[in-house]
């Protein structure tokens, strides 16, 4: 039987398969050549977003307009029900088609020629495209070319759900939004999620001519019916009113946020953007009640512990108004601190050997300040108590006390304390406030404040203080980055200053029984604080949970009338506090005092640590001195009506230069010319000299 050769189907097949090779080498090459292109338009997509401040819940503070000059921030979640009267008024056959509708690509150039007219009736890719290349007021035949060819690339390389959400979150509405996220929050102050069918047709409708048919115009209000029966919707138009965002509002509350240096994109911030508004209105409330304080300016700070999360920062009442200081963030200007730098000081007292129940006089004292000259601190009701304990003079703010016990301290170790364990930056050289640090000198920030009084209720422990959840630490002008939590002291002697500080009964002397300080709480503790002449007022307190610090003043250092720590700052922090334990930031947290330890004596219980030597440690710091005035180095104007008081600790014999006057407890002296007197006391165990200047009043 005679052999076939099939000659002729074996050429066929071969031909078939080379056909076949040279479509997929052609569609290889495709593929890759579209690769830039459809890079080139991702890398437009991304760079549109615009960045984002959200607060702690996700609510966006205010975005910042992209490179082109509007707001776009990408939609979480798109409803269905959205996307279905999208592609029903925009793009029916979205998912059968290679971003190019032919039929309606022909009709879209013949109407260019023709009347030069829009082209319309672009696919959803090729909008997408527009929009990106940015060629919306361009429309020209190659343009319309060039979108056909890069609405082609996107097919080619991204899905169908990529290219949607991507037009969801581009295309314009109105008023400068772009994407449907940010203009559901603009138009209609809402997630999309929880848009009605009515605004979501409303928005829908503005497609096309964003600028005059945006939700709420009468453009919008006139084409919603045909819109609506164009993408088979039932749903009858009724008027609504567009509840748009303020502009104004979203500016005052990113006001404070300005002043820190905010690198993300976006920025998820600890920041309580409700809280913050609240406690705006508190602080404005309050200063329009206080038109006869004249006070114009005030700032409060709100940190959740123990993390040491900003929660809120006002440092303006009304950052729109044009008071003085309305535009300063107030609550990151330094200022004298006045007696809220006294928990430090004893602080570093206990940590040196003292105690709560150490005794200390409490009495005329004088002491040179930086120019040579004498000093006398007063109270602030001007009264002198005379012996009392450390306990009783931190609770009472008692000044004489407080310079006391800095000079044991020593100003060395205080301002070691300041600089390398705080690491605080003073205005100044610290040497330059020498023992005005205990009667308020120093300057800082509120913010730096409420951040070092963290290390009573934190035990010890300085932790960052974190605004960025992502970052814990921030940077602000007055302060160091803390990048990492330190202890700063043992918790043995915090837990003294908080239960020194969250005892009000002992405070009573000074405030009364009722007062601005006052809350219906147990687990809270506070200090205030005045400047001299009422240039400053300060109120921080805390629990375990949060601390709030409060400061009033004016910008322009001109001084209050009569505002102390407790009557102005005071009142707003007490409603501040109020507001705290009533959200969901009081836990009701306990303080712990594990490590104190009550003594008894006399019937009254004071406090300190297991294993204290009470007897010895109680009169540690009490002043053996023998003349109680003068004092040495004064320097008193003589006159012919010049008296000196002698006062000593006891019955002594005086001399005057050498001379012997009397003895007595209490005497005086009427001197009769200039120069250097000494003054010698003696008693049967000891003697005392000092020596005063007479100066004439000429």
């Amino acid at each position: 039987m005679a052999r076939r050769i099939y000659i002729h189907s074996t050429s066929k097949s071969t031909g078939g398969r080379t056909a076949v090779y040279g479509i997929c080498i052609g569609f290889l090459l495709l593929y890759l050549g579209t690769i830039p292109v459809a890079s080139d338009i991702t890398e437009r997509y991304e760079s549109l977003q615009t960045e984002l401040w959200r607060d702690r819940s996700g609510v966006v503070l205010l975005p910042k307009a992209n490179e082109r000059g509007f707001f776009s921030s990408p939609a979480g979640n798109v409803p269905e029900l959205f996307e279905t009267l999208l592609l029903r008024k925009e793009d029916r056959f979205f998912y059968y088609h290679l971003g190019v509708n032919p039929f309606s690509m022909v009709r879209g150039i013949a109407s260019l020629f023709q009347s030069g007219g829009s082209g319309g009736s672009s696919t959803i890719t090729q909008q997408l495209a527009k929009i990106l290349l940015g060629n919306e007021a361009k429309r020209t035949v190659a343009n319309k070319l060039i979108e056909s060819a890069y609405a082609f690339a996107l097919e080619l390389h991204l899905s169908k759900r990529e290219i949607l959400t991507m037009y969801e979150n581009t295309a314009y509405f109105g008023k400068n939004r772009q994407g449907i996220g940010e203009a559901s929050r603009y138009f209609f102050n809402k997630q999309p999620t929880s848009l009605t069918e009515q605004e979501m047709l409303q928005l829908i409708t503005a497609l096309g001519s964003p600028s005059t048919r945006f939700p709420g115009s009468p453009k919008n209000d006139a084409l919603f019916p045909s819109v609506a029966e164009a993408v088979s919707s039932d749903v009858s138009f009724a008027s609504t009113t567009i509840r748009r965002t303020s502009l104004s509002s979203s500016k005052e509350a990113i006001f404070e946020l300005q002043s820190f240096n905010l690198a993300c994109d976006p920025c998820d911030l600890t920041i309580d953007a409700t809280l913050t508004k609240e406690i705006r209105e508190v602080l404005r409330r309050h200063l329009a009640s206080a038109e006869d304080s004249n006070v114009e300016n005030g700032a409060i700070v709100v940190l959740k512990l123990p993390e040491n999360e900003l929660l809120a920062i006002i440092g303006s009442p009304d950052p729109r108004s044009l008071v003085d200081g309305a535009q300063l963030n107030m609550a990151l200007q330094p200022r004298p601190i006045g007696s809220t730098a006294k928990p430090f000081i004893y602080l570093n007292a206990f940590e040196k050997g003292a105690r709560p129940y150490t005794l200390i006089e409490d009495e005329e004292y004088s002491y040179r300040i930086g120019t040579g000259f004498a000093f006398y601190p007063k109270n602030f009701d001007g009264k002198f108590r005379g012996t009392v304990t450390l306990h009783n003079a931190l609770s009472n703010s008692l000044n004489v006390p407080a310079v006391k016990t800095l000079e044991y301290v020593g100003l060395p170790r205080f301002y070691r304390f300041l600089n390398e364990t705080l690491r605080f930056v003073p205005r100044q050289p610290l040497s330059r406030y020498e023992l005005g640090i205990a009667l308020g000198a120093l300057e800082m920030d509120l913010l730096t404040l409420s951040h070092f009084f963290t290390i009573f209720p934190n035990e010890g422990v300085l932790r960052p203080l974190t605004l960025q959840k992502s970052e814990p630490g921030l940077l602000s002008a007055p302060m160091e980055v803390l990048q990492k939590e330190t202890r700063v002291a043992p918790k043995t002697y915090t837990q003294l200053v908080t239960k020194i500080l969250a005892d009000r009964e002992t405070a009573v002397e000074q405030f009364g029984l009722r007062s601005n300080l006052t809350l219906p709480y147990k687990n809270y503790a506070l200090k205030t604080g005045t400047s001299r002449d009422y240039h400053d007022s300060w109120t921080i307190g805390f629990t375990p949970d949060f601390l709030v610090g409060v400061w009033l003043g004016n910008s322009d250092n001109t001084p209050m009338r009569e505002l102390t720590g407790q009557t102005g700052a005071g009142a707003i922090w007490q409603d501040v506090m109020t507001l705290m334990y009533t959200s969901s930031y009081n836990k009701s947290t306990p303080f712990h005092f594990d490590t104190v330890k009550e003594f008894t004596d006399s019937g009254s219980v004071e406090y300190g640590l297991a294993g204290d030597d009470y007897a010895a440690l109680r009169n540690l710091m009490k002043d053996h001195s023998l003349i109680l005035s003068p004092h040495d180095g004064d320097t008193i104007e003589l006159s012919d009506k010049t008296v000196i008081p002698l006062v000593a600790r006891e019955p002594v014999d005086w001399f005057i230069d050498e001379k012997f006057l009397i003895h007595a407890k209490e005497t005086s002296s009427s001197p009769t010319k200039e120069g250097k007197i000494k003054i010698e006391a003696k008693s049967l165990k000891k003697a005392e000299l000092v020596d005063i200047y007479l100066i004439s009043e000429n």
